[in-house]
């Protein structure tokens, strides 16, 4: 449902946030933390989270969108599959992770 332009134009509408690369694949930044980047595998998104167990909170509970890999094992990140969610859960994910690296004055 949501393709990487989708999560480009999301991520981009965010106060303060720029786009480069990172691991050689686009990322986003609210200043200097990055707050999502788009994985070597196509049509996949890793974002931060809060805590680890929101991680596998969410994979538990949509397996088909929310995955993880033995590389994020121990990290508070998730895998997106962009195809699987839809365009506002995504938009609410990405300003969730926005709003956990951005300074206190951006988020006022």
């Amino acid at each position: 449902m949501a393709t990487e332009d989708d999560a480009r134009t999301l991520a981009l509408a965010l106060p303060e946030t720029s786009e480069r690369p990172m691991y050689g694949t686009p990322a986003f930044y609210v200043v200097k933390k990055w707050f999502a980047r788009m994985h070597e595998m196509p049509g996949v998104m890793v974002l931060p989270l809060a805590a680890e167990e929101h991680k596998h909170e969410l994979v538990a509970a949509d397996p088909g969108v929310f995955f993880t890999t033995p590389h994020y094992d121990g990290y508070a990140a998730v895998l997106v599959r962009l195809a699987e969610i839809g365009h506002e859960e995504l938009g609410e994910l990405l300003a969730e992770a926005w709003r956990l690296r951005a300074p206190r004055r951006l988020q006022r």
